[in-house]
């Protein structure tokens, strides 16, 4: 079993910044790429950023320049810096993680609030 579990939302104004954090727990698997979606309401779950286990990122075009995904392997931890927040970011963060326990296979987070904010 992987469990993937989140932290650091919040309320933040906007110009302001927050950290999420996401770390993958479980035994024996091996990690592709670890990434960030979010959902705001109304709207389809979009890509924010991924990571792949070479080092390899990948960014949404509305959030280039203001987030910065990394990773801790040791820690099967991924991370989003989000800086410079706007309005729009306003929605629920999703943790992903493509990794191969048995199979390979798409593992999710239960999401993470972030709201946007004056």
């Amino acid at each position: 079993q992987v469990q993937l579990v989140e932290s650091g939302g919040g309320l933040v104004q906007p110009g302001g910044s927050l950290r999420l954090s996401c770390t993958a727990s479980g035994s024996r698997f091996t990690i592709y790429a670890m990434g960030w979606y979010r959902q705001a309401p109304g709207k389809q779950r979009e890509l924010v950023a991924v990571i792949t286990s070479g080092g390899s990122t990948n960014y949404a075009d509305s959030v280039k320049g203001r987030f910065t995904i990394s990773k801790d392997n040791n820690k099967n931890t991924v991370y989003l810096q989000m800086n410079s927040l706007r309005p729009e970011d306003t929605a629920i963060y999703y943790c992903n993680a493509d990794l191969q326990r048995i199979s390979r296979a798409d593992y999710w987070g239960q999401g993470t609030q972030v709201t946007v904010s004056s």
